[in-house]
């Protein structure tokens, strides 16, 4: 795990030494372990390296080839790398490390980018071509770790995060007012764009070419989702022994490393199956939970901390247990330094991953964690009922859109961004939300095939931006966080894995009429142990029942109670003073009255008031 960056001058100018150890120096914290720069003329490439597999110097990157045609700059954990060795052996290559980098060069090298698809694992990966002067920029197939890209004027230039691109003195950062609104109305950005323009996120499953020849980024998608029914199911013993095993071989592939590995442990049955695989490979196994000091929380805020359920399986398990826990003044204590890290806020309140990150690096350097079970298996049924009766394709986005419309409506919207609204009007954020299945097969003749969309829209978005916020936030620690459940082929079960062995209501639900969806389908919707009815059942085998039969709970601390609580002050101090930065786009009336309506209890603006605070800080650090 590491961080990478590079330029191209298109003018011929010399890469600058001085700048791209900057480049370097400002992602220096994704790897603290070494770093090396590569400059040929015009193009540079730079490295900051995490020692994870060999930790000795013949992992050293930039890595060049044996015939010194190409140099690579890579990112990421390869976890099949010893069977593609193998491969590779067969057809001539010789290694002179044990790392899984020198392994993608060669595949690289031998296969193209038809090596992309050979890749179980994550990555971000720069290659350049001495012979054809070309550059390759790649991502893994769900976007588990960024790679950023810009061209200003005759530069080119990229990074594993935004400060490596805007570490260069002559980078202009200017607001992306069209992205703002993105943000504001999905909570996300779903989109290649960033808050900062001309600064684009290489799309999940896509590679990029640009070269000397053709000086323009050109992006292919070599893999997507596909979510769909099977022609001819098996039975349900034979789906529930088939993902016991891919369970199993997908853990197991990822405890390869040569430091030491733990396992981030919550009261899920998720990340719980995976602590109890793990545990069984490596006894006393490092495990760590965030829990949250409730003594303000009320309503549903009062079941946020599962201290007492990661507790019990700590001790069914054997693992050397660590906690934490978070008061409301940590939130403000870490916001700053959140924010640099985080470079723009997506999905969510994200502090909680902060600090969880932060203390599982004082015991490991690499941890796992259970995010992508409930995308692939279908945890949020209560999301996916609201679509399910769609007449066509676009009542289906109509509905599934008006719903991820996260924080305020599309009226709202317009009088928040009226100081800037002629700048941004353009934006059709509908029209976003549908672009999202582009290249989707979306002939839908069932119930089952809209909620297979809606796994693949999540699975698309939600998910990608909960990798992305993962990565900044575990790097920031120097900590590598690996995901299970995007295993190749466990993902290839579940994206094959027939409907009703996910979700249990899915026949009750279409009984309603449209009419009372507002009155009847809310009991479904609040029965959040519904999804996931395989995973469940197959979990059983290795965690306790009332953990595999609980009620789906997100790692979410008790905002709402707090931003008008022990917080309040620091919510009036940062964004109703006459100095706050957001009104330079927002409007300050219009934003007011919403954070006063959750102040005075009327109404839960928690996402909306986190989407400021991070905005505000975004702005006073980033531009």
């Amino acid at each position: 795990m590491c961080g990478i960056s590079g330029l191209i001058h298109f003018d011929g100018a010399p890469v600058s030494p001085v700048t791209l150890q900057k480049m370097t120096d400002a992602i220096a914290h994704r790897g603290p372990d070494g770093e090396g720069h590569w400059i040929e003329g015009n193009i540079g490439l730079g490295h900051r390296r995490l020692a994870i597999i060999d930790l000795s110097p013949g992992g050293h990157q930039p890595m060049i080839s044996s015939d010194h045609r190409y140099v690579l700059s890579y990112n990421g954990e390869i976890y099949n790398f010893r069977e593609l060795r193998t491969e590779l052996e067969a057809e001539g290559y010789w290694f002179r490390s044990k790392t899984d980098s020198e392994v993608v060069l060669h595949a690289l090298a031998h296969w193209g980018t038809g090596a992309l698809l050979k890749f179980n694992g994550m990555f971000a990966l720069a290659l350049w071509d001495r012979k054809e002067q070309s550059l390759l920029l790649a991502r893994d197939r769900y976007g588990i770790k960024p790679l950023y890209y810009a061209q200003q004027g005759s530069t080119f230039a990229f990074g594993s995060e935004q400060k490596a691109i805007t570490a260069q003195p002559s980078f202009a950062r200017k607001l992306n007012k069209p992205a703002l609104l993105e943000y504001f109305t999905f909570q996300n950005i779903f989109t290649d764009q960033t808050l900062l323009a001309g600064v684009h996120l290489l799309s999940a499953g896509h590679y990029a070419t640009i070269s000397m020849e053709r000086p323009e980024i050109r992006t292919h998608c070599y893999w997507d989702y596909r979510f769909r029914e099977p022609d001819h199911p098996g039975s349900k013993q034979e789906y529930l022994e088939e993902l016991d095993r891919l369970f199993h071989q997908a853990v197991n592939r990822q405890l390869v490393g040569d430091v030491e590995l733990g396992a981030y442990l919550s009261g899920g049955m998720d990340s719980g199956s995976i602590t109890a695989l793990a545990a069984q490979q490596f006894p006393y196994l490092k495990s760590f939970t965030c829990g949250f000091d409730l003594s303000s929380a009320s309503g549903i805020e009062l079941a946020f901390d599962e201290r007492i359920k990661a507790e019990a399986m700590s001790a069914r398990f054997k693992t050397e247990h660590y906690e934490m826990i978070l008061k409301a003044g940590d939130m403000e204590r870490c916001l700053p330094k959140l924010a640099w890290h985080l470079e723009e806020p997506r999905v969510g309140q994200s502090y909680p991953n902060y600090y969880a990150a932060q203390l599982a690096s004082k015991f490991v350097k690499v941890v796992l964690s259970g995010s992508g079970g409930d995308e692939l298996f279908g945890g949020y049924p209560w999301r996916y009922y609201r679509a399910a009766n769609s007449q066509n394709f676009e009542h289906y986005i109509d509905q599934y859109y008006l719903y991820w419309q996260r924080m305020v409506n599309n009226s709202q919207l317009k009088q928040i961004f009226s100081p800037v609204w002629g700048e941004v009007e353009h934006v059709w954020t509908r029209d976003i939300f549908r672009d999202v299945f582009d290249t989707h097969d979306n002939e839908l003749d069932r119930p089952e095939d809209y909620i297979n969309h809606s796994l693949y829209f999540e699975a698309k978005t939600f998910l990608h931006g909960l990798f992305v916020v993962e990565d900044k936030l575990s790097m920031a620690h120097s900590l590598e966080n690996r995901v299970p459940f995007m295993d190749n082929d466990l993902v290839n079960f579940a994206m094959q894995c027939p409907v009703n062995l996910k979700l249990n209501n899915l026949a009750e639900v279409l009984k309603i009429n449209e009419n009372e969806i507002g009155s009847k389908q809310d009991k479904y919707f609040q029965k959040t142990n519904d999804g996931k009815q395989i995973l469940r059942e197959m979990m059983q085998r290795h965690i306790p029942s009332d953990i595999t039969q609980a009620a789906k709970q997100g790692f979410s601390s008790p905002d709402a109670s707090w931003f008008k609580g022990e917080s309040i002050e620091f919510v009036k101090h940062t964004l109703l003073n006459a100095n706050a930065r957001i009104y330079e786009v927002l409007d300050r009336k219009t934003v007011t009255l919403l954070i006063e309506q959750h102040l005075s209890g009327k109404q839960n603006r928690r996402l909306l008031i986190w989407s400021l605070l991070n905005c505000e800080e975004f702005m006073k650090q980033h531009l």
